[in-house]
């Protein structure tokens, strides 16, 4: 009896092993059709049942592709709408009319990536840890950065360092002008991030530096001076954040195919003063190394410890303070 009674549980436990193996080798052939590499997924994505957000004069069209997540999906909902309230506070509206969002569940904690296309309607597929926390989804930036990708046209690769360098400048920025986070918080950042993007022995320029460091902070440097100079340049009336929301409203968005110049130009129409050209003209060809010490002291930002202290005395301390009020739509 003994021996049957084990032949049995061994039997059992085969049993329960298979139709284990056989859900989840469901999930994972399921999950792989939203993994593809290259592209999104945009026939699979259309079959998902979807919520939809109204937001900044957008539909968001929310997917969640198979996989269990230890958050409610409220909780990640309510995430995607704050990201998407700091893109439209911003641009004054969010940038394209409709997005299809795609969040796949992966193993592990927070936020894991996320990539953004344009090429049958704006579409953005982020990968969310499983066990994701609520804290990580409000020290999340990577939802905010790719949304900002849907504001600009599609480049070619040779300047995707423009396309990454405004996603990472204008991600905190826009951020703090909703009031998730502190200016502090960022100068901070910039701070201890920026000299990444500084040129390195035998770079060519950013147009021709394919470099993580040069793509992603040197592209969010050349923001960041450019954003100084056009406030330098109009009285500190206006800045980059109108430069961008003249090429959105000349119709650039992320859904289009638009050369750098046709973008620079645009941009710099919109201020009325040709910032973003000429500084191209500076640094796309040849590396330029900016004096960062020199720039963080003019605009009144110091390092104390681990802490960020401003001077509010210092030439540039009132474009400072600019760069992260909020604008009126």
């Amino acid at each position: 009896m003994r021996g049957i009674s084990t032949y049995r549980l061994i039997a059992a436990a085969m049993l329960i092993a298979v139709v284990l193996l056989a859900i989840s080798s469901c999930h994972v052939v399921a999950q792989s059709e939203f993994m593809r590499a290259g592209g999104m997924p945009y026939d699979a994505f259309d079959k998902l049942p979807k919520t939809d957000l109204e937001i900044g004069g957008a539909t968001i069209h929310v997917g969640f592709a198979p996989g269990e997540m230890a958050l409610p999906k409220e909780t990640i909902l309510d995430w995607v709408k704050t990201s998407a309230r700091a893109v439209s506070t911003y641009y004054g509206h969010f940038p394209v009319q409709s997005l299809r969002l795609l969040l796949v569940p992966v193993d592990g904690p927070r936020v894991r990536g996320g990539t953004t296309w344009g090429y049958r309607g704006a579409a953005i597929r982020v990968l969310i840890g499983r066990s994701s926390s609520d804290d990580d989804l409000r020290r999340d930036w990577v939802m905010v950065h790719e949304m900002v990708h849907t504001a600009l046209p599609d480049l070619d690769d040779r300047y995707a360092w423009l396309s990454e360098g405004l996603a990472v400048y204008i991600e905190p920025v826009a951020r703090v002008q909703a009031g998730d986070l502190t200016a502090r918080e960022i100068w901070q950042a910039m701070v201890r991030d920026m000299p990444k993007g500084l040129p390195q022995a035998g770079d060519e320029g950013l147009d021709n530096t394919d470099t993580w460091g040069r793509k992603y902070w040197g592209g969010a440097m050349f923001c960041l001076l450019a954003d100084i100079e056009i406030r330098k340049r109009t009285g500190n009336r206006l800045g980059l954040q109108d430069a961008m929301r003249g090429v959105l409203a000349a119709g650039g968005n992320h859904e289009k195919d638009w050369p750098i110049a046709r973008v620079l130009s645009t941009a710099d129409k919109a201020v009325g003063v040709d910032v973003l050209e000429h500084l191209h003209d500076e640094m796309g060809p040849k590396p330029v190394t900016p004096d960062l010490a020199a720039l963080w002291r003019d605009l009144g930002v110091r390092m104390q410890g681990e802490t960020v202290d401003f001077d509010d005395s210092a030439p540039l301390a009132a474009i400072r303070k600019a760069i992260t009020e909020p604008r009126s739509r």
